[in-house]
This record gives C-alpha cells, sequence and structure tokens, in this order.
C-alpha cells in the first residue's frame, strides 16, 4: 500500500513496521467507510486482517418516521455490505444507543476485551478532539469513541490489574504498537494515505448505505473533492486522493514501560 508522511514526521514508517492485523473502532455503521475505507481496501487487498466495531446500532439514522423499528436492522445490513466491498467480514456491535454513546467503563472495559482477544498492530478509531473547521466530523457519538478507545489503549490494555475479570478469562494484558485517530482536527494529521486507486471503491461502499444519503449526487461529489483536498495537504501530486490520520506510536522503541 503507498503511503505518504508529511514534514510533521508520522510515526508510523510503512517499510519498517509490517500491518497484519487492524481492528477499527467507530460509532454508526458507515462512519468507517467514510473515514477509512480507501485505506481498508488496500489493506485487505495486501493480506492485512481487518475487523470493525460499530459501538451502536445507528437507531437514530435515517429519515423515515414511520420506520423507526426497522433502523437498526437495516444499518447492520448496509454496513455488512459495504464491509464486504472492501474486504472485511468481521464486525462487532457493541449495540450502545445512538446519540448516548459515552467513554464508560462500561465501554472501556469491552473495547479492552476486543483488543485483547484480537491482539492487533493498528487500532483505527475516530479521534477524541473536535474537529471545528468541518463539525459535523465531531457527532458527540464520535468523540466519545475516540475517548473511549484511546483510554482503553493507555493503559487499562496494557495494565494486568486493569478490569482483572478480563484476565481471569484468559484475555492477557497486551501493549499495542500504534493508534490511527480520524476525523480530528486537521493540525493533528501526521499520516496521509494515497487511495487514489481506492477512490471508487470507497465510493461504492458509501453508496450501501442509502437509508443515510438523501443526495446521492451531492454526497459523491463532497467526498471526492474532500480527498483531493486532503491530498493537498499532505503534498501529494495534483489529482491524487487521500485519507488522514493522527499516528501515534502507544509502544515503540522508544517506550518506558509502566502505568
Amino acid at each position: 500500500m503507498e503511503t505518504f508522511a508529511t514534514q510533521v514526521h508520522s510515526p508510523f514508517d510503512p517499510e519498517h513496521h509490517r500491518i497484519e492485523r487492524v481492528l477499527c473502532f467507530t460509532a454508526h455503521p458507515d462512519d468507517i467507510d467514510f473515514g477509512a475505507a480507501g485505506t481498508i481496501a488496500a489493506w485487505t487487498a495486501a493480506g492485512v486482517q481487518v475487523s470493525y466495531c460499530i459501538m451502536t446500532d445507528g437507531d437514530a439514522g435515517g429519515f423515515d418516521p414511520d420506520k423507526r423499528e426497522e433502523v437498526s436492522g437495516l444499518r447492520n445490513a448496509e454496513q455488512r455490505r459495504a464491509a464486504a466491498l472492501v474486504g472485511v467480514t468481521d464486525i462487532h456491535y457493541l449495540h450502545q444507543r445512538d446519540g448516548y454513546l459515552e467513554p464508560s467503563h462500561e465501554v472501556i472495559r469491552e473495547v479492552v476485551r476486543l483488543i485483547r482477544q484480537l491482539r492487533p498492530d493498528v487500532v483505527l478509531s475516530m479521534h477524541p478532539e473536535r474537529n471545528w473547521t468541518r463539525i459535523q466530523k465531531s457527532h458527540p457519538d464520535h468523540l466519545a469513541v475516540g475517548e473511549a478507545v484511546t483510554r482503553a489503549v493507555y493503559p487499562a490494555l496494557e495494565n494486568p490489574f486493569a478490569y482483572p475479570e478480563l484476565a481471569e478469562a484468559g484475555l492477557e494484558a497486551y501493549k499495542l504498537p500504534y493508534l490511527w485517530l480520524f476525523a480530528g482536527p486537521e493540525e493533528r494529521e501526521n499520516h496521509f494515505v494515497d487511495v487514489t486507486g481506492q477512490v471508487d471503491g470507497k465510493l461504492a461502499a458509501i453508496h450501501v448505505h442509502a437509508s443515510q444519503h438523501p443526495d446521492v449526487d451531492a454526497m459523491d461529489r463532497t467526498v471526492r473533492t474532500l480527498m483531493l483536498r486532503t491530498a493537498e495537504r499532505g503534498g501529494l501530486p495534483a489529482g491524487h486522493s487521500a485519507e488522514a490520520f493522527h499516528v501515534v506510536s502507544v509502544n515503540g522503541p522508544g517506550t518506558i514501560a509502566g502505568f
């Protein structure tokens, strides 16, 4: 997968760090497709195992007031179809209520549980900081995902005495190498992935979420334009498209152990 890092040096060097497994956390069905489906498609094409964890059922989404009881099932089905288009079949749900998500210990414990089960090289999550340039990226549930995952990754994930019931169940403490965050403030971006070859696949995945997009053409134009602008911010050649991340080295060569 082709990657590009800005002058604000990314701690992730694809030439020296091999990714074999990735676990992605988002708030709602469709969040991951808008934020990272191009990168995910490139990963799975290269043989990387990618799993999703969607924290809510998306029950507050959609536009039809007469079909509220059907929304969760519909969005679940949309997410599975969209995921399959970018090579992902392993999807987990925390079944939190849409619009009410909080970084509670209940949620953090479940995040720790899943990371310890899958032991990924990269956890990819929504960003815990608000994006004031495009506040639509910063739905309160999005921020809650970022906060819950960040708290889970350090220190609970690697502390054998945090949530001791997990260790008792055989889920041993785990030191995560990298945390990749998306949808945060532009000034936090330090890693850009050139997904020019995955634009159509990303849009195909987004199109599956038909229940959320009354104006497909406008959505298409907006996503394409944003990806071109992201590539410009990352210094990629004109006409390229990119997805941007804030990459954090959680446990690297210089990490000092301790809680």
